[in-house]
């Protein structure tokens, strides 16, 4: 049923067969694996993003970003609590995680800063001039001149 309905959708489009395994692969998903940590991610100049995440009680040694291929991967290593410490109301949760973001193959990590108990991600989107929009010339029939004639 899935199929017939993307297929309106996917008409005009070529080269995006891994729409159908994207969509499976999320109704798996458990919804707790999209509420932490939370972030943002926003568009800050014309080819320009910025994620933010907010890891709070996380250190930089505690935090690893990989981007490999497509893939944006942010893990952040659980830390265990003292044995001595009893906890009244427990409001930061210190637990690992893992975070994937999917991109496009143009868009590439510039840097990374961690500040405030926040993660800043900048990614900038680089088109390869191979990729760039291009005009394609229109050819017609070609007119055959006599050189005697124009000489």
């Amino acid at each position: 049923m899935r199929t017939q309905f993307l297929t309106p959708l996917l008409r005009g489009s070529i080269g995006f067969d891994h729409v159908d395994r994207l969509l499976d692969s999320l109704s798996r998903v458990d919804e707790s694996a999209f509420t932490y940590p939370p972030y943002n991610i926003e568009k800050v100049g014309e080819d320009k993003y910025r994620i933010t995440m907010a890891v709070a009680g996380f250190g930089q040694d505690d935090i690893e970003i990989v981007q490999q291929a497509d893939v944006l991967v942010i893990k952040g290593k659980g830390q265990a609590d003292a044995a001595e410490t009893t906890f009244l109301h427990r409001g930061i949760a210190r637990r690992a995680f893992e975070r994937r973001f999917d991109l496009a193959d143009t868009v590439k990590v510039v840097d990374a800063k961690l500040e405030n108990g926040l993660l800043h991600v900048e990614l900038v989107r680089e088109i390869p001039e191979a990729k760039r929009p291009r005009n394609i010339p229109i050819q017609g029939a070609a007119k055959v001149v006599d050189q005697k004639i124009a000489a």
